[in-house]
């Protein structure tokens, strides 16, 4: 059981890190904390792990109730995730920027009292991606523990994600623009291989649904 459970933990970590990608998130997050107190800079990056955790803990545990309030099916789900997974993988393939903002949603959000948890918590962190990829880990659940064991990882990834971005100037200083392009390829070749494996188990799942039905 404990090593099922480590599985899981393990499994959410390599599916949810990735997408949440906090090293792809620090060009944007020194754009809109520019000029921040240090204070303030460490409480709208509290704040905004907060949310992300609180974010995607309720679209772990209510996942389901979500699902069937919309009939989508597990396989529906894996497809959607592999999908978006597979467009945000390309974009960081190419080292395009993770969260486009024009002109005046960027001054917006310079100027804004508190962007904690918009556009840091959502969508910088907590998106489309992540929010899909969530709903995809209630597959891993079977009893009432596993959900804690998810809960587990994604407090995990936030913790990182708060560390990383707590460090964002001297790490983005460290690695320079080489480094940060080549750290968000390799996220985003990893990203590309799950989106595929999260399309072809959903699309297997179907077929077998279909064959089951006949």
């Amino acid at each position: 059981m404990l090593f099922a459970w480590a599985q899981i933990i393990l499994s959410a970590l390599i599916a949810l890190f990735p997408i949440v990608d906090p090293i792809g998130a620090i060009p944007m997050f020194v754009v809109i904390t520019e000029g921040d107190s240090e204070p303030r800079l460490r409480q709208q990056l509290k704040k905004a792990c907060v949310y992300v955790f609180i974010l995607l803990s309720l679209f772990l545990i209510g996942g389901n109730t979500i699902m069937r309030f919309f009939g989508i099916s597990i396989p529906g789900i894996r497809i959607a995730g592999g999908l978006i997974l597979f467009q945000m993988a390309r974009d960081m393939l190419q080292a395009q920027p993770k969260y486009k903002q024009t002109q005046e949603e960027q001054t917006e959000s310079v100027n804004k009292p508190d962007v904690s948890f918009t556009p840091l918590a959502m969508p910088l962190l907590s998106g489309p991606g992540a929010i899909a990829v969530t709903l995809g880990l209630t597959s891993l659940v079977h009893h009432w523990y596993d959900y804690a064991a998810i809960l587990i990882a994604i407090a995990i990834v936030t913790l990182s994600t708060w560390l990383i971005l707590h460090a964002s100037a001297k790490i983005s200083t460290f690695l320079g623009v080489t480094g940060m392009n080549i750290v968000e390829r390799m996220m985003g070749f990893l990203l590309l291989c799950m989106s595929v494996q999260f399309i072809i188990t959903g699309v297997i799942n179907v077929i077998n649904e279909l064959i089951s039905i006949q």
